[in-house]
């Protein structure tokens, strides 16, 4: 302990500190002379920031993609035929210039790694969190809100990447639809929302409100790394965040909900 010009004052806060703490910490040892610490430099994708910066990201790729998804899904509502139209476009958009579906796979592939990421980003933090505190301290003050928050991101990722497989093997593939591979896109949805597969749609909808709960999160996580979260800001951006997410899951449980209720058939 080193005296210095606020003497006594200082001294006592630091012995105050240690004791606190000190009982309830594990001990650490100091830098061993000589050996060099490895860490990684601020800038590069190991370290927290670039992590953060993946997130960030691939975060607004799927973003995008979500936008532009659930206006796809809402042209269900002009009949069979145009949405049919629709599905039938994506798989030929670029014609003639590159073969049917190479911009559709162009965007599945980018939005595959782009999910990866995401989900190796946030782990590696989670688990470069834990390391950094590996014994827990004895008496904390606990935030519901931030307890509230990881569990919503943590149990929430598991339920949308276990919706992501489902969605993919019924809609896309058709391997789990009535309809069957074979059926065409209205049809798929008709019978894969039916009112007799009213479990399906509440799968649907359990699983879209955890992807409303964890984009609101993250938007306004992203918001507060970039430092935008205050003053003025601060109010205006955590209701954007609450704002698109709440827009996107309404827009998305529409067409099942529809479906389930009759009024798509």
């Amino acid at each position: 302990m080193t005296w210095t010009d606020d003497g006594p004052l200082r001294s006592v806060r630091y012995v105050t500190a240690t004791i606190n703490r000190g009982s309830a910490t594990a001990p650490v040892s100091p830098p061993t002379p000589g050996k060099p610490v490895h860490t990684a430099p601020p800038g590069k994708l190991g370290s927290s920031n670039g992590k953060k910066a993946v997130m960030a990201v691939t975060g607004a790729i799927m973003v995008l993609y979500l936008v532009a998804h659930v206006v796809g899904n809402l042209k269900i509502f002009y009949g069979a035929d145009t949405f049919n139209e629709y599905a039938h476009w994506l798989r030929t958009v670029g014609e003639p210039a590159v073969p049917p579906r190479t911009v559709l796979t162009i965007v599945e592939i980018v939005l595959s790694v782009s999910v990866l990421l995401h989900m190796w980003s946030a782990i590696s933090l989670a688990r470069r969190a834990r390391r950094a505190r590996p014994v827990k301290y004895a008496a904390r003050r606990k935030s519901q809100a931030s307890g509230y928050a990881v569990r919503t991101m943590r149990y929430g990722g598991v339920i949308i990447l276990l919706f992501l497989i489902w969605h993919l093997l019924d809609l896309t593939f058709g391997a789990v639809n009535p309809a069957g591979a074979e059926g065409l896109p209205y049809d798929r949805i008709v019978q894969g929302f039916a009112a007799g597969r009213w479990p399906v749609t509440v799968f649907y909808v359990v699983a879209l409100v955890m992807l409303g709960l964890h984009l609101r999160h993250g938007m306004w996580s992203a918001f507060q790394t970039l430092g935008l979260a205050h003053g003025r800001g601060y109010r205006p951006l955590k209701v954007t965040a609450a704002a698109v997410a709440v827009v996107l899951v309404l827009g998305f449980l529409s067409v099942p909900l529809a479906v389930t209720f009759g009024v798509v058939k």
